[in-house]
């Protein structure tokens, strides 16, 4: 049976993205173009776009000649050496595979070498060749993770192009202004004018760069229209005094306490408690004080050493006693009255105290003790997760290392984690108030003691290259895994981690461990040659990224 359909006018200027449009919502929403409800909307979706795919791929229509456009900017950064462009081109030029699984060989996957490449390039200041920016545009179009250093490397001819190519137009979203030049930051004139009349994305770009230079004069050129800005607006603005946030900004944050967005107080309260000195600091440790207390009475069984009389003695407890109330001031000060489904409003209420008060509070408070010793004590009525989760937060906020060691605890902890880290989210976010040698030091501690099966997300916050100690400890725990027969896959998310982390210098220990070992007896099949392979990648990915590094330092 042959089925014919009405046939489909040429569709007009726009009519592509109408059709875009349509298929997104579906033809029951919204018809096709000169098309009524029924079943052969679908097919008349598809004939229409057919057309215009045909129109499109054939040309356009001659037309009056537009202007010419202005020449491309000139890019002033010193060109790149030969050998560094022709390997930009080769990493351009690959693309992932079709296939998505499967046995990946030992080729080094170079789509996850290019933004280690551009941020290398970036740093020594380069432009890229011309011939080149297409690809590159095309690639950060693809990758949204790749765009910031993408567009930082293409430089101004970038948005030259993006401004002739609809389907670069990212480029231009991505760029504060679209690549509009701000003010110089010392004009106040035009830095004023930019400030009442410019887009919203020139806006922040000014607000920001004139925070990460002048902070106070951030400030008061935002206080000037603070009240009417847009509520969404006041939230992204509010959001730029992270930069260089400090006492002075205290006023002005105070005043956002009482703003008529919820999310604007929120922000506002947040910044405040990261500065301990704050009057809101002060406020919730008060709050936090009186929720929180040693008592000094609680029994607990002897040590082994003594007597086995049966009788107890006195150990020093932390009693908690969470808020009855959400009052007014304490919905000003940011908290958040309504508790999550499945959380009880008290110990809501509770953990966002604990989170906002200053942690000096807390050696004051219990008996002059030191952070490891707080964290130490027992917490009665079940209330030690809640505590210790409000005080990670807290010691992620404050950037308080001190804190965050306590919380962590040791790495080689029975519980992998110590007594306040309850998820490895947390533990990863604790890690990073630490400096990044010592912040290697404990992941490579945590990996010895536990292996890799729960490493992967601590690892992403260690420094690139990954320090000697880690790298050692990660290679150690890959040829374990390895000589237990294990297949390789288990552990693909750390073995990619390494290709990219791994310092370059360590491919020659790894030669040891490309030959294709004797397989145990309960070992799975075939797993010491698919280890083999990923060894093999693993060496031939840093002896590339060597050679990344040398092409570029070339003068």
């Amino acid at each position: 049976m042959t089925r014919t359909s009405a046939p489909v006018a040429a569709p007009a200027t726009g009519t592509w993205e109408e059709l875009v449009t349509t298929a997104l919502l579906g033809t029951d929403r919204r018809m096709p173009p000169g098309t009524g409800p029924g079943p052969e909307a679908p097919v008349a979706l598809l004939d229409a776009a057919a057309v215009e795919t045909v129109r499109r791929r054939a040309g356009l229509r001659p037309a009056r000649a537009a202007e010419r456009p202005q020449p491309a900017p000139e890019d002033p950064r010193p060109p790149l050496p030969q050998a560094a462009a022709r390997r930009l081109a080769i990493l351009l030029a690959d693309r992932p595979g079709a296939s998505g699984g499967g046995r990946r060989g030992t080729a080094p996957d170079l789509t996850e070498l290019l933004p280690q490449w551009l941020a290398t390039a970036n740093a020594r200041g380069f432009a890229p060749p011309a011939q080149l920016l297409p690809a590159l545009l095309d690639a950060a179009r693809g990758r949204t993770d790749l765009r910031p250093a993408a567009l930082e490397f293409a430089g101004p001819r970038a948005l030259w192009l993006a401004r002739l190519n609809p389907d670069w137009r990212f480029a231009l979203r991505s760029t504060p202004g679209g690549g509009a030049a701000l003010p110089h930051l010392d004009d106040a004139d035009s830095i004023r004018q930019l400030w009442q009349d410019g887009l919203f994305a020139e806006r922040v770009a000014l607000l920001s760069a004139l925070r990460s230079r002048e902070p106070a004069a951030a400030r008061d050129l935002l206080a000037t229209t603070w009240a009417t800005e847009r509520a969404e607006d006041r939230l992204m603005f509010l959001d730029s005094l992270r930069t260089g946030l400090g006492p002075d900004d205290e006023p002005f944050l105070e005043q956002a306490l009482a703003d008529r967005s919820r999310n604007v107080r929120a922000t506002a309260a947040e910044l405040l408690s990261a500065l301990p000195g704050s009057a809101l600091a002060a406020r919730m440790a008060l709050r936090a004080e009186a929720c929180v207390a040693i008592d000094h009475m609680q029994p607990t069984r002897p040590a082994q050493a003594a007597p086995a009389t049966g009788s107890t003695v006195a150990t020093p407890t932390i009693t908690v006693e969470a808020p009855h109330e959400c009052d007014p001031g304490m919905e000003r000060d940011g908290v958040v009255a309504k508790a999550p489904a499945g959380r009880g409003e008290r110990s809501w209420w509770f953990g966002q105290l604990v989170e906002a008060a200053p942690l000096g509070t807390w050696s004051r408070r219990l008996g002059g003790r030191t952070p490891r010793e707080i964290v130490a004590l027992p917490v009665t009525d079940d209330w030690q997760g809640e505590l210790h989760a409000a005080w990670c937060r807290a010691a992620v906020r404050q950037r308080d290392a001190e804190w965050s060691r306590a919380l962590l605890g040791e790495p080689s902890a029975p519980e992998a984690g110590g007594p306040g880290a309850v998820s490895l989210a947390e533990r990863a976010k604790l890690l990073g108030t630490l400096d990044a040698a010592e912040r290697a030091e404990w992941v490579a501690g945590f990996i010895a003691a536990h292996g890799l099966s729960e490493a992967f997300q601590l690892l992403g916050v260690c420094a690139v290259p990954w320090a000697p100690p880690l790298g050692r400890a990660v290679v150690d725990a890959l040829n374990i895994a390895r000589d237990a027969g294990s297949y390789p896959w288990s552990f693909s998310g750390v073995m990619g981690l390494a290709e990219r982390c791994l310092d370059p210098s360590e491919a020659g220990r790894l030669d040891a461990l490309l030959a294709v070992p004797d397989e145990p007896e309960n070992a799975s099949p075939g797993a010491g040659g698919y280890w083999a392979e990923a060894f093999q990648r693993l060496v031939t990915t840093l002896r590339l990224r060597a050679a990344m590094t040398e092409e570029l330092n070339a003068s």
